[in-house]
């Protein structure tokens, strides 16, 4: 095993100890390198789907911030939708998880494509948590206070249990 991947073992490692939105969430496997081998992979979406994932994935590793909407000062999950919105599409989309999951198409979780917005519940609110599909199962959000932008992984038990929806927006 060579130096490169003994140090992404770690790295792994190390990321399996970040937990997201919710009380008892499981640990995520992602990791900020898995970045660009992300984005390379992800087949284009129709017209800017693939902005809105480099967008994404370039906010892996900013902090959490309850209300924040920008990378200097972190974002909640909704704020950083917003902001990969804003950057990609120049549109504002509303600013809480639950008036975005009224936005755009309803789509069905077997035709999730790139780009689009992958909603959860926790158990007492219809729609309390949102990311942006990346493809594979995987998805970019902004975990709860004390963590960072990352990818999770929707099979996770507990993703998969609180999967609420998707919705696809597309711009003009």
């Amino acid at each position: 095993m060579n130096f490169k991947s003994v140090l992404s073992v770690g790295v792994i490692a190390c990321a399996l100890s970040v937990h997201c939105a919710f009380a008892h969430e499981p640990p995520s496997a992602a990791v900020p390198s898995q970045a660009e081998s992300t984005a390379d992979a992800l087949p284009p979406n129709g017209d800017g789907a693939q902005t809105v994932i480099e967008r994404a994935l370039e906010l892996i590793g900013v902090r959490y911030r309850r209300g924040g909407n920008t990378p200097q000062t972190g974002f909640d999950c909704s704020g950083l939708v917003n902001h990969v919105f804003r950057e990609a599409y120049g549109m504002i989309l509303p600013r809480s998880s639950r008036a975005i999951s009224n936005t755009g198409l309803s789509v069905e979780k077997d035709e999730l494509k790139a780009g689009d917005l992958v909603l959860f519940h926790n158990l007492r609110h219809a729609v309390s948590h949102i990311g942006i599909y990346l493809g594979d199962n995987r998805f970019v959000h902004s975990p709860r206070p004390g963590q960072k932008v990352s990818i999770a992984d929707m099979r996770e038990r507990y993703w998969a249990k609180r999967y609420f929806g998707a919705r696809r927006i597309e711009s003009d």
